[in-house]
């Protein structure tokens, strides 16, 4: 927390190479350390990456990793001075996944299974968010029962895990296998209907 203090606003390039070593050792290195340790609790998470740092600053108040799953459907984890947050998501979607999607909502087995997915990560408190379209897409009712959810071009669901003590011990692992677990009928939806396999 104290090096990402220091790297408020706009820190010029001699405060960033001044606290590089210490938030490669403080912050990066240990998102890498989480990530085994959430890989070796589950092998389906073993695909993983965790950023480098760029220009722009937020790269350096941000530490970002991401878990893929799918083609285009990963979970995310960002740590920063709120603590740390996680994801499901899919999104930049490659061509021809956004209409796999929008056949899946609209077909009524695996539309309402989406919808109570969604419903209950709502109730569980994520926030459920995405690139949306203002209109119902072309060739869809616009009193389609689910036009809520043929209307997104990528589907997050997010909720902060907190800064709370057990961050800085081993129960982190826990917490965010259980929220990873929240988010895994939504993610494995989403790799069965927009990747085209289970």
């Amino acid at each position: 927390m104290d090096v990402l203090l220091h790297l408020q606003g706009e820190p010029s390039h001699v405060v960033r190479e001044r606290y590089r070593a210490d938030r490669e050792r403080l912050v990066r290195q240990p998102m890498i350390a989480l990530l085994n340790d959430v890989a070796d609790a589950d092998p389906r998470y073993e695909d993983f990456s965790v950023w480098h740092y760029r220009t722009n600053s937020w790269w350096w108040q941000h530490q970002g990793a991401v878990i893929r799953l799918g083609r285009k459907v990963e979970i995310g984890l960002r740590f920063d001075l709120d603590g740390l947050r996680i994801q499901g998501a899919w999104w930049y979607p490659d061509p021809g996944q956004v209409t796999m999607f929008r056949e899946a909502v609209a077909a009524e087995g695996s539309g309402h299974e989406l919808s109570a997915i969604v419903n209950d990560l709502r109730a569980k408190g994520y926030d459920i968010s995405g690139d949306v379209m203002k209109r119902p897409p072309r060739g869809y009712p616009s009193d389609h029962s689910r036009t809520v959810l043929l209307r997104h071009r990528s589907l997050i669901a997010a909720s902060p895990l907190g800064c709370d003590e057990w961050l800085h011990t081993p129960e982190v692992v826990g917490k965010v296998l259980a929220a990873a677990d929240d988010l895994d009928t939504m993610l494995t939806w989403l790799v069965r209907h927009v990747n085209g396999s289970a």
